[in-house]
């Protein structure tokens, strides 16, 4: 996607597109509106997800957000990576040197929004369709701690590193010799979560999403979120660049993005945790401070899609979770780990 310059500016989607975009059992108005929301102090939250903070932009189901995303880094210290000062993105300083004290934390992600979706309500689903993401800049980085994080080295060693992308062949040389194609995802994508919980940490997922460094939410993926206060309050951040399945190393590519996001509230959905749904497979998730139960978690999440969709009994679902679905660890470095776990559509006939 060639990149677009920011502001607050709308237009209206072709109607050919709408024809495309449309599902029949969702209502949809005839026009959907195109937001922008770049990222500025004013339309990130810094560090967490919550029921009270002030929306960035309001928008009614069915429309179209173009949003600006960025890494979760300093200026300085990209710069100690070796980023040029020129290379850095003024918006980053701008966020960086205006958010200080009670507006940041008490986690670590920039993230853009809160988006408030008009109708949603605690109850309902937020479906969040990613139409493109992009890269806007050529460079990204990757530190060193994680699951094993003696495998750095010494603490006083360990230092991040630097990743060129190379946008026109969409491809990453990580280490040397090591090319991994890029598939570009934004690792938090979450809504608020209950009141009662309070402003919550942008690092661990959970329920409301969040920080699931799910790697298969790229372009083209439809994720499904439960909705926990008025308006969603959907916030996006993270971006990676690449990821592997289970971040060992708690970093991605890191990187700015660009996405263009479809949200639309489902009222004909309940769900107790996030689903996704790519051109191929659907996915089930789970997350908490143990494996075991993040694990039951997607396990039990896969056996409710199976019964929903084919209308199995419960034993049933199970043994063909077993024999027909796939266990991936999402991640395992954010204080929540993730399991999900992904079943091809063509089975499900």
């Amino acid at each position: 996607m060639v990149p677009y310059p920011m502001g607050n500016l709308t237009m209206r989607v072709a109607p050919a597109l709408i024809v495309l975009l449309a599902v029949s059992d969702v209502a949809i108005s005839d026009a959907q509106t195109v937001h922008r929301l770049p990222a500025t102090p004013t339309t990130v939250a810094y560090g967490y997800y919550w029921s009270e903070a002030k929306p960035a932009l309001r928008i009614k189901s069915g429309d179209i957000v173009d949003v600006e995303t960025m890494l979760t880094n300093t200026p300085t210290g990209l710069e100690r990576l070796g980023v040029k000062p020129q290379d850095i993105p003024q918006a980053l300083r701008d966020i960086v040197a205006q958010d200080t004290g009670t507006l940041r934390g008490p986690g670590g992600h920039i993230l853009t929004g809160p988006i408030y979706v008009d109708g949603a309500d605690s109850g309902d689903v937020l479906e969040v369709r990613i139409m493109t993401i992009a890269l806007p800049i050529d460079y990204g980085y990757n530190a060193c701690r994680g699951f094993v994080p003696e495998l750095c080295g010494p603490p006083q060693t360990r230092v991040s590193t630097l990743v060129h992308l190379d946008r026109k062949r969409m491809t990453a040389e990580v280490a040397p010799g090591i090319v991994v194609p890029l598939r570009p995802f934004f690792g938090s994508m979450g809504v608020a979560p209950a009141p009662a919980l309070g402003r919550v940490s942008s690092n661990p997922p959970s329920r409301h999403a969040g920080n699931l460094d799910n790697k298969e939410l790229v372009a083209g993926t439809t994720l499904y979120i439960p909705v926990f206060v008025k308006g969603a309050l959907l916030e996006v951040g993270d971006g990676h660049a690449a990821q592997g399945d289970g971040e060992v190393d708690q970093t991605a590519i890191e990187t700015n993005l660009r996405g263009r996001l479809q949200l639309i509230v489902r009222k004909d959905m309940k769900l107790d945790w996030p689903r996704a749904e790519t051109p191929t497979h659907w996915i089930a998730m789970g997350t908490d401070t143990s494996l075991v139960v993040a694990t039951k978690t997607a396990i039990r999440e896969m056996v409710k899609l199976l019964q929903e969709k084919k209308g199995l009994t419960e034993s049933q679902a199970y043994q063909a979770a077993s024999m027909a679905a796939d266990l991936h660890i999402t991640e395992l470095v954010d204080g929540n780990v993730g399991v999900h776990m992904m079943i091809a559509k063509s089975y499900l006939r």
